[in-house]
């Protein structure tokens, strides 16, 4: 099946239900972003440090898969020149609401993450790329892209899930809180899930997930030429394997 096109109608369906990551900032969050205070997160709870960004004013931002309305329009408050790309409409009209709410100047395109041929080579300064590669099959294009589209020195500030999110047998979780090894990783939905709960799935329109290996997630940035200063884990603050490890990984990766 294209599970692009199905992720793509999965998450305006997340966008009309309300998804968490969805929700656009207030007025407020873009009058402290227009000061100067920044609070974004890459994965759910720890905000990115400062540091990582290396100042914000003027700079060419590429927002990655990273639609909704939280952290484009923060960034365009702050003084930054942002484009975001992103597979759902719906959820790149969140980052046009709040644009047009608050006056802000932001370009959005409707596209695939691992296609950033509508870019020339050394256009942004920075990449802010949110979780959101387990919603692809592959994602060392990614990290081929973004760094060709960066510029030398550029940044790019990435979050994604360790593969062990994916080995165990989440609606054995849901039932009784066991935690039972199932998948292997590489993971995908596609091929490791039961029939009848992939069509569930696909019937009722819920994202279509992929488990990368941190091969490719971490040593597929190294390989493409990245050199990694910055990392961090986080977490669903107290939910799933929370109290094992930190399920997922923030990283600060220059050109």
């Amino acid at each position: 099946m294209d599970f692009l096109k199905h992720n793509r109608d999965a998450w305006n369906k997340e966008v009309d239900d309300k998804n968490e990551w969805t929700i656009p900032v207030d007025h407020e969050t873009i009058e402290k972003a227009r000061k100067g205070e920044i609070n974004l997160l890459l994965t759910p709870s720890i905000p990115v440090p400062m540091s990582w960004f290396d100042g914000v004013i003027g700079k060419k931002i590429l927002c990655l898969a990273s639609g909704g309305g939280q952290q484009v329009p923060v960034l365009a408050a702050a003084g930054a020149k942002v484009t975001v790309l992103d597979n759902s409409p719906n959820q790149l009209k969140q980052d046009e609401f709040v644009a047009t709410r608050e006056n802000l100047e932001i370009k959005t395109i409707l596209g695939d993450m691992r296609d950033l041929s509508i870019f020339e080579d050394e256009s942004f300064d920075l990449i802010f790329h949110p979780v959101s590669n387990l919603f692809i099959d592959d994602v060392n294009p990614v990290w081929k892209e973004t760094y060709r589209v960066l510029k030398k020195g550029g940044r790019l500030l990435s979050g994604f899930c360790n593969p062990l999110l994916f080995i165990y047998d989440y609606a054995a979780w849901e039932k009784d809180q066991s935690l039972i090894t199932k998948y292997k990783i590489p993971y995908s939905d596609l091929e490791q899930l039961p029939k009848e709960e992939l069509d569930r799935r696909v019937a009722n329109r819920e994202p279509l997930e992929f488990g990368h290996t941190l091969d490719d997630q971490i040593g597929g940035q190294i390989k493409v030429g990245f050199s990694i200063h910055g990392f961090y884990e986080d977490g669903f603050e107290k939910d799933f394997i929370d109290d094992y490890i930190k399920p997922f990984i923030a990283m600060l990766a220059i050109k």
